[in-house]
């Protein structure tokens, strides 16, 4: 027997055992984050290459703080910090590495981090690293918080880290969170995943979607692999902020830096989402009303949950719609707590094909 058998056959009769799912190109793709359809346009792809074959030299080599910073990487933190109003940016591996550098840092002795429950798994991981003391509070629940803001008073820093649209539930953050920060002179770090891309006229998030305009307190952070079609990650803040992470956040110092071609992708992923927003923005809208007539609320994001009576059905009812040519996500405990399915609404994709799939997913409930 070998040393974590018993582990593993566990999670296999829990239902939680994972195995790496090959993308099917002739099936439906509505279970990625390509929530634009990047991924699939080639002439970006093309213009990244000659973006980084421009330079002698085609890999980073080294971290960012033994030279390498490329220009790749600057343009991309000038282009993201412009658009987006903040003052300063800089640029993470992924968005999971972000998030541990980010809370890990930014949480010193003595500061309290007040952290929503659902927050992403980056950023539970680092709360176990921080130094400072850890409250949690109730999903997306702007009164629940204040209520843990009254019973822990703190003489340090006082920090909140929410989502722009959260990745499971996929409900978008309530603007009271932006007044509570601001009240409490809180450091508020907003992950911007899901809703970059997503939200917004500009199609940059929830600062966009509420016509925030960043302020000191305010940290931005997103990930590259989603809507901007590449692999990667950023943060932005103020000049202040940046400064002090590029030189406490463990997960960017000790890491090479960025792959300049997932970087250059980026950009003209960026790029092409400020120059077809108006575009987007209509499909986006339409896509988001496609399951009202199945009996769905129209999503606050591009992230359709549909609840599953246990792991088992979850697991056999996606099976049941590959073999029907769509693909979508059974997402199991520890990740949540109940079993779901978990649809991206990609825009690259029609009404009518989230109409049927919805349609197939009734027709399988009613059949179990």
């Amino acid at each position: 027997m070998g040393y974590y058998a018993k582990e593993l056959e566990a999670l296999l009769r829990a239902g939680r055992f994972r195995r790496p799912i090959m993308a099917d190109p002739e099936k439906l793709d509505m279970a990625s984050n390509d929530y634009l359809g990047l991924a699939y346009k080639r002439k970006l792809l093309r213009r990244a290459f000659e973006r980084v074959a421009a330079y002698p030299w085609h890999a980073p080599k080294s971290s960012l703080f033994l030279g390498g910073y490329h220009p790749i990487h600057r343009d991309f933190e000038e282009a993201l910090k412009e658009a987006n109003g903040f003052a300063a940016a800089t640029l993470f591996g992924s968005g999971f590495l972000a998030n541990l550098g980010l809370i890990e840092a930014l949480v010193r002795r003595g500061d309290t981090l007040f952290i929503d429950e659902s927050y992403h798994a980056s950023g539970m991981v680092a709360t176990k690293l921080v130094r400072g003391e850890v409250v949690l509070f109730a999903h997306n629940d702007p009164r629940d918080l204040l209520e843990k803001l009254a019973d822990h008073p703190t003489k340090g820093r006082r920090i909140l880290a929410v989502e722009g649209v959260y990745s499971m539930e996929g409900d978008r953050l309530k603007r009271e969170f932006f007044e509570i920060a601001e009240w409490f002179d809180m450091v508020m770090v907003v992950d911007e995943a899901h809703s970059n891309g997503v939200l917004g006229p500009n199609l940059l998030g929830v600062f966009d979607h509420y016509g925030i305009t960043p302020a000191p307190r305010h940290i931005k952070m997103g990930t590259l692999g989603k809507a901007y079609g590449s692999y990667g990650a950023y943060v932005m803040g103020s000049e202040e902020t940046i400064a002090f992470l590029n030189n406490r956040a463990k997960s960017q110092i000790y890491a090479t830096a960025p792959s300049l071609l997932d970087v250059a992708l980026a950009h003209e992923g960026f790029d092409y989402v400020a120059k077809k927003r108006k575009k987007l923005r209509k499909k986006i809208a339409k896509l988001q009303k496609c399951g009202v007539s199945c009996g769905y609320p129209e999503p606050e994001g591009l992230i359709v949950p549909v609840p599953m009576p246990g792991i088992e059905e979850a697991v056999a009812c996606r099976e049941a719609l590959a073999r029907e040519g769509f693909e979508v996500g059974a997402i199991r405990p520890p990740t949540v707590a109940r079993p779901m399915l978990r649809v991206i609404l990609r825009t690259p994709l029609e009404a009518r094909h989230y109409r049927e799939l919805f349609a197939h997913i009734s027709e399988w409930r009613d059949g179990v």
